[in-house]
């Protein structure tokens, strides 16, 4: 998926924490840390189909684990199936980023507030990337760079030997310690399972939606809204023409609907 349209600075720099920063998180202690050692060795004794019902994600109306390509089936053990929930957690979380990015981009170009203020970014958020100018990839490239850093020594052993690319046993996916507003403080372990199933099926909804936008901007070079409400405003006028014919009434037609039949 995409990085949300960089001309946003206050955007940009969220997703750059998303890469670092869950909306599901816990503060590290160390009872917790002792206790996630014991599920992973636990885990050893699974097989990773077996492992992955474990984790959360699995829900309606998929009542066990959905993997039509069949990919558990290639995992060697438990560490495949958490560098790959990993992995997820953090494609989810840019393109929820990305997908809301792509929206007030194009509707907020203009907004002094934003980096925009010359005006020479706007059109499609496919081509604002390419618009951006000099003196904002930089900083981006440092921030994104100091984020991946912390969360590579938070997150992956050191690659060694036969533990090479592989996460910390005592690490939990997606758990970075970030939770400022303190909203998980007081939920029991079952209300943070189901956040965090939800968090990862809205992941994974931004990632088929990011994915539409990018491919339906570059098939009509239009603005996302600008092709819905397009695309309302025709069927609104197809709709009329149907009763103005039942009503055997002349049928009127806008030129922009008559070159769209054509």
């Amino acid at each position: 998926p995409l990085p949300p349209p960089p001309l946003f600075p206050s955007l940009t720099m969220a997703f750059v924490a998303s890469i670092t920063t869950p909306f599901v998180a816990r503060k590290a202690t160390v009872g917790a840390s002792r206790s996630r050692v014991v599920a992973v060795n636990a885990a050893a004794n699974q097989t990773p189909l077996e492992y992955a019902k474990t984790l959360p994600g699995i829900t309606a109306p998929f009542p066990d684990v959905f993997d039509p390509a069949g990919f558990l089936n290639t995992a060697k053990d438990e560490r495949d199936v958490r560098r790959w929930r990993e992995a997820e957690l953090t494609h989810g979380r840019v393109s929820m980023l990305a997908a809301l990015g792509f929206v007030i981009g194009e509707q907020l170009e203009d907004f002094p507030l934003f980096y925009n203020f010359d005006g020479r970014i706007s059109g499609p958020a496919i081509n604002q990337f390419q618009q951006v100018g000099a003196g904002f990839w930089e900083p981006l490239v440092l921030a994104i760079g100091i984020a991946e850093a912390y969360r590579v020594a938070l997150a992956w052993e050191t690659p060694k030997g036969q533990g090479f690319n592989n996460l910390k046993e005592d690490y939990v996916m997606g758990e970075l310690g970030f939770d400022p507003f303190n909203y998980l403080d007081g939920k029991s372990e079952e209300e943070i399972f189901e956040l965090k199933t939800k968090e990862l099926n809205n992941g994974r909804l931004a990632m088929i939606a990011i994915a539409g936008f990018v491919t339906q901007e570059f098939v009509n070079n239009t603005e996302i809204f600008v092709h819905l409400f397009r695309d309302i405003e025709l069927e609104v006028i197809e709709e009329l023409d149907d009763v103005e014919k039942a009503l055997n009434l002349p049928v009127t037609r806008s030129e922009e609907h008559t070159s769209e039949l054509q």
